[in-house]
């Protein structure tokens, strides 16, 4: 393993967080404060509790959820696309690396950078609500397991774009709507029995409701169910990977 390929391709990708702070930051950590202000205001004087905790609060897990899903796929995405645009993708190819140290480096600097976020939105949003995680290692672990398994599927989308606009086509016109679908802002057990069947369709309920549990030991789907399942994303992600490099599908074309 080239410990010194990792760690050079990792500190170049997490370099560019930094010169970008705005951007990869401060814009998360004020868009999700915004809709505290917003939702709290607007629908936490409605709803004051769902499932015996206050609106919130409930909302949080959602929240995070939802930036840790489209910052992974973003920073990924864009990190692998970028030498593929300007070419310096063949040069990485052709240099001593492998392709399980290239998939390291790129996807473990753009879980990290998502996991940093989330972090500092979880701060961000015990300024506005009192917060208690019941289960702090699951939620770590699903934090982890979520920033890794996204961030290969933003990896995935980076390799097979062609274009800047296929960049950005599946996380606003998929992944974003799935969040807010997702129970993200509600319990999908307010939903009318026919919503209720059809969200269990929806990835993304299991990633929330799990998390969700990790805070506050409630969630809309068993637990059990919400960890295979994105255990099962994860899988396919990585089998998707694998399948790429080894036909050089997008990349060697």
């Amino acid at each position: 393993m080239n410990f010194y390929a990792i760690r050079a391709i990792y500190m170049f990708e997490m370099s560019r967080t930094f010169r970008t702070l705005l951007q990869s930051i401060v814009s998360p950590v004020i868009s999700t404060s915004l809709y505290f202000v917003v939702f709290g205001a607007a629908i936490g004087s409605r709803i004051s509790e769902i499932n015996g905790v206050s609106y919130g609060a409930f909302i949080v897990p959602g929240l995070i959820m939802l930036q840790l899903l489209t910052q992974s796929i973003s920073n990924a995405s864009f990190g692998i696309y970028f030498p593929k645009f300007v070419g310096t993708i063949y040069e990485l190819l052709s240099a001593p690396v492998s392709y399980l140290e290239i998939v390291i480096a790129y996807v473990g600097a753009a879980a990290s950078k998502s996991i940093l976020l989330g972090l500092i939105i979880l701060a961000t949003a015990s300024l506005f609500v009192p917060l208690h995680i019941e289960h702090p290692f699951w939620m770590v672990l699903f934090l982890f397991l979520t920033a890794v398994t996204f961030s290969l599927f933003g990896f995935i989308i980076g390799i097979w774009a062609g274009n800047f606009e296929q960049l950005q086509l599946v996380p606003l016109l998929i992944v974003t709507p799935l969040t807010f679908l997702g129970g993200s802002f509600y319990s999908i057990d307010m939903l009318p029995p026919f919503w209720h069947s059809v969200s269990l369709f929806n990835p993304v309920v299991y990633l929330v409701s799990g998390f969700r549990w990790s805070f506050f030991g409630i969630s809309d789907v068993n637990v059990g169910i919400s960890l295979g399942m994105t255990l099962f994303f994860l899988t396919a992600c990585l089998a998707t990977v694998w399948w790429i490099f080894r036909t050089g599908w997008r990349i060697k074309a």
